[in-house]
């Protein structure tokens, strides 16, 4: 999304703007805010705080239109618009522009989208230079078309059976993968080459995490195994170093295999089937709550303060504090509700199962914690075994051996507007099945594990091969392409404009000859008549 306005408002002071407050649910959730002043009855301006009554004519005297307002109060006008109608509004006029521009509200749209990127630009005075958080929004979103373009796909081999968990560290430009071989093993994003590989683990590997400062790996064993980053690697992790009490560790205490891991800022969350999720404590490796089911727990998705995850048949979510059950949606699915996907936000969670269907659900915290299904999709004919999703895609892989890409930002758009406040509204919704975006073939057998990340998407299933596929230069090659095609059709063109000059002087040749033939033709029958009327009157 690319917004061309005029940029020339050399001379025009406008007001400091304060930045807005962070609002957790700018995605889906349209929460009134409260207003600086409300309008009474009589067209009166009411403070909320002292709600002392004013006319509008004694604070906004002569103000026919929006450009006369304070800029400040435009600002919180701007804040209850979706970027695509800021970025509309803002090529209105300088004033506008310049207010829309402001770097604050294009932050908030960012970070809660995509949250901080991995690279903050500096903002003040000395980097005019700099892109601004208008610009770098304006980017990613123009960036999140390329799963729609086309792509080229590398296959990583090095493993020996089944891969049952992939993770992609973005930051990093890391993917981590295991499976039946009992191996962890790291590869490069970009070129996909492997760098490290552990020791055998002894179990089957069913589920790994990773961030910055911690990866950490689980399977039928029933233990987590964890390797600390290292400052001096490159790479962050010693797989192949020995042992180290320093750098590596295990922990012990689910009495069945873990399904599921995941790591937060402080904490680090594991599910197993012994019907159970543990929150451990990361720095000291303790377990500060256990979390019962009432069936197995196959995926789990932490945000903030709460745990999404998904046993049996069921959706559950969590407070991690407390251990309290905040909300469970029974029978979410058809069969095992085998993976889950949560947002930026924590305010969507999209869920996949045995019957081959992907429900997306919302969360409401108001008076009590609500959890409503509002859109369903069924992309795949047997079970949807892994998810991953990032603003605006969710990506999904099943047995069927194939990979469907989920475009929810209309969605997500017309939920906001709509705010899903009505319950009619929501029935409609899920009464909808909606069609995915994409299908990616070309796999002959089950698919266990997706993940997304810098334009890329990363499965490996049954076959034992991990492929990424690469958008990176979608976007490139799309405008090479439509660049080609202006120019085939600039010359085509060209070609008919000639053949149609060719065509016209021939067919003005042709005219011309045509009509010196017939003027011959009337001549010679002129000249006869002209003779036969002589020699009538010779004989007269």
């Amino acid at each position: 999304m690319s917004f061309e306005c005029q940029k020339g408002i050399e001379g025009l002071r406008i007001c400091s703007i304060e930045p807005s407050k962070n609002r957790d649910n700018l995605i889906l959730e349209s929460e009134k805010r409260k207003p600086l002043h409300k309008l009474d009855a009589k067209g009166g301006i009411v403070n909320s705080k002292c709600e002392d009554l004013i006319t509008g004519n004694e604070v906004l005297p002569s103000c026919r239109s929006i450009t006369e307002l304070p800029p400040v109060l435009i600002s919180e006008i701007f804040n209850l618009l979706e970027p695509k109608e800021l970025g509309i509004v803002s090529c209105a006029c300088t004033l506008l522009y310049q207010i829309a521009s402001e770097h604050h509200v294009w932050k908030e749209f960012y970070c809660e989208r995509w949250g901080q990127p991995i690279l903050q630009p500096p903002f003040g005075a000395g980097h005019s230079d700099e892109k601004s958080w208008k610009e770098l929004f304006a980017e990613r979103e123009f960036r999140s078309k390329t799963f729609m373009g086309r792509y080229t796909i590398d296959i990583l081999y090095g493993h020996t059976e089944d891969v049952r968990a992939v993770f992609v560290l973005a930051s990093k430009k890391l993917v981590f993968t295991s499976g039946y071989d009992q191996i962890v093993r790291m590869w490069g994003l970009e070129e996909g080459l492997s760098i490290a590989s552990s020791e055998s683990l002894g179990c089957t590997i069913r589920a790994v995490a990773a961030d910055s400062r911690l990866l950490v790996a689980g399977g039928t064993g029933g233990f987590i195994h964890g390797w600390k980053a290292n400052d001096e690697n490159p790479h962050l992790f010693d797989l192949r170093a020995p042992q180290n009490e320093d750098k590596e560790f295990q922990v012990w205490e689910h009495g069945g295999p873990i399904a599921c891991l995941a790591l937060d800022f402080n904490r680090m969350y594991s599910g197993s089937w012994d019907m159970s999720i543990r929150v451990w404590d990361r720095s000291s490796l303790e377990c500060l709550k256990v979390l019962i089911h009432s069936d197995w727990v196959w995926n789990l998705a932490p945000h903030d303060t709460t745990v999404a995850s998904t046993a049996g048949s069921d959706l559950y979510v969590w407070d991690t504090n407390s251990g309290s059950k905040l909300a469970i949606i029974n029978n979410a699915h058809v069969g095992y509700t085998y993976s889950l996907a949560r947002s930026h936000t924590g305010k969507l969670l999209f869920t996949g199962g045995e019957d081959g269907a992907i429900h997306m659900f919302e969360i409401f915290e108001n008076a009590t914690y609500h959890v409503r299904r509002v859109a369903t999709w069924i992309p795949h004919l047997s079970a949807v075994y892994s998810l991953a999703f990032e603003v605006p895609w969710l990506v999904s892989a099943s047995s069927d051996g194939k990979l469907s890409l989920i475009d929810v930002r209309k969605l997500l758009r017309t939920n906001r507007n709509s705010a899903l406040n009505n319950s009619s509204k929501a029935v409609n919704l899920v009464d909808n099945v909606e069609p995915p975006h994409r299908m990616l073939h070309g796999f002959g057998s089950n698919l266990f594990a997706v993940d997304v990340g810098s334009n890329r998407i990363v499965c490996a299933g049954e076959e034992g091969l991990v492929r990424i596929w690469n958008f990176s230069q979608a976007l490139e090659i799309e405008q090479r392409v439509q660049a080609l095609r202006g120019l085939r059709l600039e010359n085509r063109m060209r070609r008919r404009n000639r053949q149609l000059e060719t065509n016209d002087k021939g067919r003005r040749g042709n005219q011309c000859s045509f009509t010196e033939k017939k003027n011959q033709i009337d001549g010679h029958r002129n000249s006869w008549n002209n003779r036969r009327k002589m020699v009538w009157k010779v004989k007269a």
